[in-house]
């Protein structure tokens, strides 16, 4: 009987350089599994088809690699163009939506019943995972009037809420469960019988810290934070929460909420937090699971020095 076989050249597999992106993602598999991320949903990621299948598709993959994905969203263009058929005028003050009686029906309706169905269907087509909630649900956001300082004077916006209180209880049971949680960010108030309008920014790093996440990533429609916008495109791929906080005054209002998110996670116990950009398709993948990270990542000032 012929050897032939034995000594033929080994044949060119050419699935193997998919098994060396696997491998390389080893090392941050072991790190990340059985660890809670809370994913930041928002900008061009939630209005362009095939952002928001890959987005789906990501947040997917992080539950099948063995982590605990949690999904905060807002909506914003959405919020506008609901208020624009109801004839009500988008108005913003300090960065924040001012959400008269009638704009809050608006708001909640779009949150609950159009972008959070959206994204549970989304995730869905891949299994039985995704439940979404809304912060009112099982008291998991409780929050009380937020009036901003403007020109220092403190302004009445509305329905805006300011987080005071957070239950994890329902987001826990979920995960145990094995699955997606997708929170809108609406609370039941902590004095009425009212719901608040929250910055979703500011819920999911809240959430982020409540739940001890081992990360918060917030989607943006920038490549991060930018060094010296707009002299530069140089992006800061690392800073500290110190580092972070002398530069506050000088961002973009845009940037704000998100960037305070991300130091009130590191500093209520959360490992990383990153800001990265949602045009980028399956950014979360590339961010989580390459040495490069393509956004801007906040550390708690003791790693700062490492």
């Amino acid at each position: 009987m012929s050897d032939e076989k034995s000594n033929a050249p080994t044949r060119k597999h050419t699935a193997l350089p998919k098994a060396q992106i696997l491998i390389e993602a080893l090392p941050w598999l072991t790190r990340h599994h059985g660890k809670t991320v809370v994913i930041k949903f928002g900008g061009n990621a939630m209005i362009d088809e095939d952002l928001k299948a890959a987005f789906a598709q990501d947040v997917v993959f992080l539950r099948h690699a063995g982590l605990k994905p949690v999904v905060v969203h807002g909506g914003g263009p959405q919020i506008s163009a609901a208020l624009d058929k109801h004839g009500i005028v988008s108005e913003f003050k300090a960065g924040l939506r001012v959400t008269t009686e009638d704009a809050m029906d608006v708001v909640r309706m779009v949150l609950a019943g159009q972008v959070q169905r959206e994204l549970v269907g989304l995730l869905n087509q891949h299994g039985p995972l995704a439940v979404g909630l809304t912060g009112e649900d099982a008291h998991t956001l409780t929050a009380t009037k937020h009036q901003p300082e403007i020109d220092g004077e403190l302004v009445d916006i509305g329905r805006v809420g300011e987080i005071t209180e957070i239950d994890t209880g329902a987001i826990e049971a979920l995960l145990a469960d094995g699955r997606i949680p997708v929170v809108s960010s609406i609370a039941r108030s902590q004095d009425d019988h009212h719901v608040y309008n929250v910055n979703a920014d500011t819920a999911a790093a809240a959430l982020a810290a409540a739940l001890g996440a081992e990360t918060l990533m917030v989607l943006t429609d920038v490549e991060g934070l930018y060094e010296d916008w707009p002299n530069s495109d140089e992006v800061i791929s690392r800073l500290t929460a110190s580092e972070l906080e002398k530069l506050l005054p000088d961002l973009s209002s845009g940037m704000v909420p998100k960037m305070e998110g991300c130091l009130h996670a590191v500093r209520g116990g959360v490992t990383t937090a990153r800001v990265i950009d949602g045009r980028v398709q399956h950014s979360i993948l590339l961010e989580i699971f390459t040495d490069e990270g393509i956004g801007t990542m906040v550390v708690p000032d003791e790693q700062g020095e490492s």
